[in-house]
């Protein structure tokens, strides 16, 4: 249901952009979310957006990474700027049925794509 893009390798400072997209409508009216992963790690929230454009970011990317959506909403983004060495991961892309947009919520019920890896290293 959910494919993600754009991930890659890049030096300490640099930036990528991941992008999500959805193969339904339905993808419009779903929270949106990002998550992290490195191996040995518990999967970590990075971002949500809801379907009123209300975001919310964990505090390690704030001011660093910014999450965004098109128009219709069916396809989702976070552009991540200044990147460090603590960064890298696979990427997921999450879509949650929920009144409540944040990183708090069930997302363990979410839909999930396969990921992207990105890989910060000098």
């Amino acid at each position: 249901h959910l494919m993600e893009s754009g991930g890659g390798s890049v030096q300490p400072g640099g930036s990528l952009r991941l992008s999500c997209v959805a193969s339904g409508a339905w993808y419009s009216r779903y929270c949106k979310a990002w998550f992290r992963q490195s191996p040995g790690t518990e999967r970590e929230g990075v971002a949500t957006i809801g379907r009123d454009g209300m975001i919310t970011y964990a505090t390690s990317v704030k001011g660093r990474f910014t999450i965004s959506q098109d128009t219709d909403a069916k396809t989702m983004s976070l552009q991540m700027t200044n990147l460090e060495a603590e960064d890298s991961g696979m990427y997921y892309c999450a879509a949650l049925y929920t009144s409540s947009c944040n990183l708090q919520v069930r997302w363990k019920d979410a839909y999930w794509g396969q990921g992207t890896q990105v890989t910060v290293s000098s």
